[in-house]
């Protein structure tokens, strides 16, 4: 087949008629509209229905400034972890061999499979005062359930997977080849991670940071399970909204709300931001090769 005529089958096999193309996006649009902006819109307009005093006094209220500050603490303790976590793994995946690197791989995608609920319930069968560990804890005068403990250990299950996840295929596609030339050259190995792998892995590190942490603020399921809704005490900001609404009060509860919602447009902000730079950096990388 000449190359003027496989073009012309490309073309003909890919493009579709206008009105094709009308129906589909607009399908898609109203879509987005129905499901996404429109309900993001009504948060923001109900947290807003009572006027801008009442929006603002209701963020001030104790309750709402502890679900704050305890939803940025678990925040801050689980994705550092989760980072770390994910490195590591990552590094042993990508740059290894051994035994039993598949089930490795598979075990971390385990929180995705299962419901939060579900994750919150082992750790109340585990750590609660009838589960395995819990009587033990009781006599030592430890808490982990109905605490600050297990809401990190929860947040840290259901978080696990996205910066491993992220890095893992990055890596493996990347090789090692580069590595082992810096070690050719005498560096070591914590020069080589800091000069040649984490500059390749940067963006998609900052990718899972970024998922990581919506996740671990937004998370609802295995809190609820484990945090036993002491307001004030070990109610996140998801359960400060739940309890509101289940009170009546519907501005308050939709002013907490907008929080975790202009969290989710900052989220998508920056995520939006990363993946341009890493297109310009691909980009930049196919002229220099080409160059």
């Amino acid at each position: 087949m000449c190359p003027a005529k496989a073009t012309s089958v490309k073309q003909s096999a890919t493009s579709d008629p206008w009105w094709t193309r009308f129906v589909l996006i607009s399908i898609a649009l109203a879509f987005l509209c129905a499901f996404l902006i429109l309900p993001l819109l009504l948060v923001f307009s109900q947290a807003l229905a009572e006027g801008i005093s009442a929006y603002f006094r209701a963020l001030k209220d104790p309750d709402a400034i502890a679900a704050i500050k305890l939803t940025l603490l678990v925040a801050m303790a689980a994705v550092p972890l989760n980072t770390l976590f994910g490195i590591a793994v990552a590094w042993s995946v990508a740059k290894f061999h051994f035994p039993g690197k598949g089930l490795v791989v598979t075990i971390i995608d385990l929180p995705l499979s299962v419901s939060p609920v579900i994750s919150g319930l082992i750790y109340m069968l585990l750590f609660g005062a009838q589960g395995y560990i819990g009587p033990w804890l009781i006599e030592h005068n430890i808490r982990i359930i109905f605490a600050l403990p297990g809401i990190i250990l929860v947040t840290l299950f259901v978080t696990v997977p996205y910066v491993a996840r992220e890095l893992i295929p990055l890596m493996q596609e990347q090789g090692s080849e580069e590595e082992e030339a810096a070690l050719l050259l005498g560096a070591g190995g914590w020069r080589t991670f800091f000069q040649i792998t984490l500059p390749n892995i940067k963006w998609g590190l900052l990718y899972g940071v970024i998922q990581c942490n919506a996740r671990a603020m937004g998370e609802f399921g295995a809190v609820s399970v484990v945090s036993g809704h002491i307001r004030g005490k070990t109610n996140t900001l998801p359960l400060q909204v739940e309890i509101l609404y289940n009170e009546y009060s519907f501005a308050a509860a939709f002013a907490v709300a907008s929080l975790l919602a202009f969290l989710a447009l900052v989220t998508l902000v920056v995520k939006q931001f990363i993946e341009w730079q890493a297109r310009r950096r691909e980009d930049r990388a196919q002229q220099e090769h080409q160059a």
